[in-house]
């Protein structure tokens, strides 16, 4: 047997002999279904055992009861009773109200307003209740305490609902919380991880390093043409692949018009790029696709250390590279020896080695700045120390130790793929003579481009008596003595395809010495005799004659840097 039977066989077993025995048991049966209301049920179970209990307290039946909710909708209970088709409306319009409701049909019907106590707006049910005749009024008292008790009860059910509710919410306020404080847990080791490794001076390897001991992931770090820079954890690819320039670029373009990090394949891609300029790239190498949230904050924040890192790198290389460019335009400039001596060696450079000036001008297309970077970069794969600036749109090195200008010229050559002249000045043993060794590499890399073959190396050493006699100002007077001495020769040479002039200034360099002729020629000494007999019958010059032999000399020595010979 449920409660309910039991408050009901409570009510019943009240005796009818006298009235106050009667009164006495109902009064305990309303006990009894207080006492049900307020043992936690909901409000619909506390409104359904209120209609039930009112036969049992009276000669009233239960017409409808209505269970409204917070927003003040009204709604049928137990919609299989027969209602008349008018008590609704009439319900609706007593705005919250109790009491009398009056139909056609002059059956005795009374609305109770279940409510909270003291709360005029807080109306939970209406319960209608109807008879034949107007109760006694033990009966009425007895209704009107039901709906008291049930008003209560349901006020309590709210209030247990309301509680349930802001405990569910509370709840969920406090594991969003918790998630919060975790997430903000792991993004402080992110951030102390990272900004530790920064600050530790390790550098890229080290943010790779660091990033990877936070994602459990191998990281890659790129410059933004696809380059290795540094890696991160296991697993790394010996040769690193790299895709095509075009497909490089759209990567770069698409990640740039993303705000988070993408996949690309196997990994997760971010940009490095402290404003605008893409400095790099910054990659996590997840095949299995097993990064979240947190390895995707990671990355993001590697990202801006490294950026920070790049950024830092660059501009100590703009520094340096500066005082570098303000020292050579110095020191070719003319400065006192300690000034330079300390500049140097701030900037880590020998400058009490030995040393050259170097001037490289580049012919065709090829702007200066893509010159003097491929000077650098064939500086550096040559093993040469050196200082370099740009002036008078040529690049110039200070060069210290041995100067090997053809190797550096094959490689600029393979680089630049065009023609280009150098010209190298003298020693320098000390800063002072740095002024001197540049006016010479310039003089030479005039001579150089302006003789018969300006692509290649000229020294100012190799120039000899043509830094006497070609002082820039007479270069056309010059011509004009070579001409007047080796003018035949040269028109027989080129009409013959034959080699008379080198054949005589080789004789001219041996002093007039048959065999070392002969065997620097690498030719029989009667085909060296031949060739002298020939110079004599073109030229009508004897050569046994000292002034002649000596204008032909200096001929020959301004023909051969003339043409670029070295």
């Amino acid at each position: 047997m449920t409660t309910e039977d039991e408050g009901f066989s409570l009510v019943r077993q009240a005796t009818s002999d006298s009235g106050w025995r009667a009164q006495l048991s109902d009064l305990h049966g309303l006990f009894a279904i207080s006492t049900m209301m307020f043992d936690g049920r909901e409000a619909a179970d506390i409104l359904r055992l209120a209609a039930t209990s009112v036969p049992t307290l009276s000669g009233c039946e239960t017409e409808a009861a209505f269970l409204v909710d917070e927003d003040g909708s009204s709604t049928l209970q137990d919609d299989t009773r027969e209602v008349h088709p008018d008590l609704g409306a009439e319900v609706g319009g007593m705005a919250g109200r109790g009491g009398r409701i009056d139909l056609a049909d002059g059956r005795w019907r009374w609305c109770y307003a279940l409510r909270e106590p003291d709360s005029p707006g807080g109306l939970t049910a209406n319960l209608v209740v109807g008879a034949e005749h107007t109760p006694p009024r033990d009966e009425l008292f007895l209704l009107g305490s039901l709906g008291q008790q049930a008003a209560a009860a349901l006020a309590n059910s709210a209030l247990l609902e309301r509680e349930r509710r802001q405990s569910v919410a509370l709840q969920a306020v406090n594991d969003r919380l918790s998630a919060s404080v975790e997430r903000l847990e792991q993004q402080t080791q992110v951030h102390e991880t990272l900004t530790a490794s920064s600050v530790s001076g390790a550098g890229e390897p080290g943010i790779a390093d660091a990033l990877h001991e936070l994602t459990a992931l191998p990281v890659a770090v790129e410059d933004r043409f696809g380059n290795l820079r540094a890696w991160g954890g296991p697993g790394r690819p010996d040769p690193y692949p790299k895709i095509g320039v075009r497909r490089r670029e759209e990567l770069l373009r698409r990640a740039a018009t993303q705000p988070r990090p993408i996949r690309v394949k196997d990994r997760l891609v971010c940009l490095v790029r402290p404003r605008h300029e893409v400095l790099g790239v910054l990659a996590l190498i997840d095949p299995a696709h097993t990064a979240g949230a947190d390895e995707v904050f990671a990355l993001e924040y590697g990202s801006t250390i490294l950026a920070l890192e790049l950024s830092h790198q660059r501009s100590l290389a703009e520094v340096e590279l500066r005082l570098r460019r303000d020292l050579v335009d110095d020191l070719i400039a003319g400065t006192d020896d300690g000034s330079a001596y300390a500049r140097a060696e701030a900037i880590g450079h020998d400058l009490r080695r030995t040393h050259h000036v170097v001037v490289l001008r580049w012919s065709g297309d090829v702007a200066e700045d893509v010159v003097a970077e491929a000077t650098g970069r064939a500086t550096t794969t040559l093993g040469l120390t050196s200082l370099m600036s740009r002036h008078a749109g040529a690049v110039v090195l200070l060069v210290g130790g041995p100067t090997d200008g053809t190797a550096l010229h094959d490689s600029l050559s393979e680089r630049l793929g065009a023609e280009g002249a150098i010209g190298i000045g003298g020693p320098c043993d000390t800063p002072g003579r740095f002024p001197k060794s540049y006016a010479e590499a310039v003089r030479a890399l005039e001579i150089r481009r302006t003789s018969h073959t300006p692509n290649g190396v000229t020294t100012f050493d190799q120039l000899g008596i043509y830094r006497i006699l070609d002082t820039g100002q007479n270069h056309g007077d010059v011509l004009e003595f070579v001409h007047e001495w080796l003018g035949k020769l040269l028109d027989y040479d080129s009409a013959h395809h034959a080699e008379l002039v080198a054949t005589l200034a080789q004789y001219l360099e041996c002093g007039g010495s048959y065999g070392d002729t002969a065997a620097a020629l690498t030719i029989h000494r009667s085909t060296l005799r031949y060739r002298l007999g020939r110079i004599r019958e073109i030229t009508e010059i004897d050569l046994g004659d000292v002034n002649s032999r000596l204008n032909l000399h200096v001929a020959t020595r301004l023909w051969q840097v003339l043409r670029g010979s070295e």
